[in-house]
């Protein structure tokens, strides 16, 4: 099984990124944008400065506008936010070969179905093989070649074997697993803690805080990917543990950046204004409530991040709240 082109949908920070990454590993690759006007930009300035300032394009990149001129790629890396994942793979349905795999690689759940990327992805492209590529990741660093290591997990060996080769580049490892739900769901629920963590630090509740949000959320993420039908050993790696860590613990997270605006005292509105990524985190949170609800699982720190989010309590509500918490013994 040989790759030698792929597509990349989506042109925001980690979709160009991934297509900087594409290049390196030998592939002729075509990065995709919703705006005509970005991708004219990109092929003039060679430089993505609205999403990934600073970082000059790889010789050899391509930009279009049209998922059309996706269709004859051996491989598709599906990057558009998740809550726009099943708009974005519906319109690439029309051009999309029977075989041809789609690496998802958005973190999130669809709000209102509470469904993860792959359930999107069956339903909308049903003739896809799928993989999962998440883990702590930069878009900035990756898109720069400094040294990353990632997940990628794919359900066919034969197909996750071909796909890791072909991905591996300078600088970019992927580790190769098998379990799809265990994956996506620390990608989903690690941006939620990741707020959490960013009002802790806003709020300057201390290092020790920060430590046990990240140890007692680590717990949530791996109870809810077990209900899931994910193994508590793929969370354990760098698509849950690993991912969690570098999310909660630099302010360069999107996610966390917008828990340090509330923890410092700003409204949801005011820490969302005039941003151009988004925090998945925001969109997901409610998602994952349901979702952990739906399957009789505590997550208190997602709960509540996503009452927070909705204005049903405020910073010193959650705090109180996690404070007052039963005692119990410590478990998973």
């Amino acid at each position: 099984m040989e790759f030698r082109t792929a597509g990349v949908i989506g042109a925001g920070a980690w979709g160009t990124a991934l297509a900087q990454v594409c290049v390196r590993a030998g592939l002729d690759t075509t990065l995709q944008a919703r705006e005509p006007q970005l991708v004219e930009t990109l092929r003039t300035t060679r430089a993505n400065d609205l999403y990934l300032p600073g970082v000059p394009l790889a010789e050899g990149l391509k930009f279009t506008a049209d998922l059309a001129d996706l269709g004859d790629c051996d491989l598709i890396l599906a990057v558009p936010p998740a809550q726009h994942m099943r708009a974005t793979l519906t319109a690439f349905a029309p051009h999309h070969r029977p075989g041809v795999p789609v690496v998802l690689c958005s973190k999130g759940v669809e709000r209102g179905t509470m469904k993860l990327m792959t359930e999107v992805l069956a339903e909308t492209l049903p003739d896809a093989p799928a993989a999962v590529l998440s883990g702590p990741s930069f878009a900035g660093e990756v898109a720069r070649g400094l040294p990353t290591a990632v997940t990628l997990a794919c359900a066919d060996q034969a197909l996750g074997q071909a796909l890791l080769s072909t991905l591996s580049a300078p600088g970019f490892r992927p580790y190769l697993a098998t379990d799809l739900i265990g994956a996506e769901a620390g990608g989903a629920l690690k941006n939620v803690l990741a707020i959490a963590c960013g009002v802790s630090e806003g709020r300057q509740l201390g290092r020790s805080a920060h430590a046990a949000l990240i140890t007692r959320g680590f717990a949530e993420m791996t109870r809810l990917a077990v209900a899931m039908g994910g193994q508590a050993e793929t969370v354990a790696g760098l698509c849950g543990l690993g991912d969690l860590v570098l999310t909660c613990s630099s302010p360069q997270s999107r996610n966390m950046s917008l828990g340090l605006a509330l923890g410092q005292g700003q409204t949801v509105e005011q820490a969302l204004a005039g941003k151009r990524s988004v925090a998945e985190g925001y969109e997901s949170a409610p998602a994952v409530r349901a979702l952990a609800a739906r399957l009789g699982v505590e997550t208190p720190i997602a709960e509540g991040i996503a009452a927070l989010l909705a204005g049903e309590i405020t910073v010193d509500g959650l705090i109180d709240g996690l404070l007052s918490r039963p005692l119990k013994a410590e478990r998973v």
